[in-house]
């Protein structure tokens, strides 16, 4: 990157979540058993995800057997004990997949500049990235589990900032929850609200052309 390059682009560092963006679960195994169970599909994610028990397991607080055992209570006043903790388990376990197209883009996006991963996510995250082969993909990785704050706390932004080596204001944040995003833009940083590959590829057209990754899966 030349020094002009570098006054030119919009951002110095790029924050990127997991969830939604490069980490997607696949729910048919648990709708499946939601089905036969007679709930409505998305009851189980309804309640494991609820603040009140979701919270405590992305703060490090908890263990994930001790999140089933909140999800199975929840759930015990509509099915049997025996199958609210079934599916409390398929939620936990439910298998998942990167995104090779978003993980080419910020492969990328690293050889010209820090990416940080900002995540709220369970201790077992590290193991999570390594079945991914995703350990290496950022130069740091900031866990609400490992840092004890979750976003939208500002707190995390500023602790994945300060990793990144820069000030706030030269940071973009991609987040697929809007309010995690606009939690960024208070502080100064740019925000991408994400749906697609496409999102972040519009704002890399700055990087050289040996950079661009076709928008396609091979």
């Amino acid at each position: 990157m030349t020094p002009s390059e570098t006054f030119s682009r919009p951002f110095d560092a790029v924050l990127c979540d997991l969830d939604n963006v490069i980490r997607f679960y696949d729910m048919a195994p648990l709708a499946e058993l939601e089905r036969a169970a007679g709930l409505a599909e998305g009851t189980t994610a309804t309640v494991g995800y609820a603040p009140e028990t979701d919270l405590p397991l992305l703060l490090g607080k908890i263990t994930k057997e001790e999140w089933v055992d909140s999800i199975a209570s929840a759930l015990s006043d509509r099915v049997p004990r025996m199958h609210a903790r079934e599916l409390g388990m398929a939620l936990a376990d439910a298998p998942f997949r990167a995104d090779d197209m978003v993980v080419a883009l910020l492969r990328q996006v690293r050889e010209h500049m820090p990416l940080i991963l900002v995540t709220n996510a369970t201790l077992e995250l590290e193991r999570d990235l390594e079945s991914m082969g995703l350990s290496d993909l950022a130069d740091h990785v900031v866990s609400s589990a490992r840092a004890g704050v979750a976003k939208p706390d500002r707190a995390i932004y500023e602790i994945a900032a300060e990793r990144a080596g820069v000030a706030a204001s030269r940071c973009l944040f991609v987040d697929d929850r809007l309010e995690n995003v606009e939690a960024a833009t208070t502080l100064g940083m740019t925000g991408v609200h994400y749906h697609e590959p496409a999102d972040l590829q519009k704002l890399l057209d700055f990087l050289p052309d040996d950079c661009e990754v076709p928008l396609h899966r091979c």
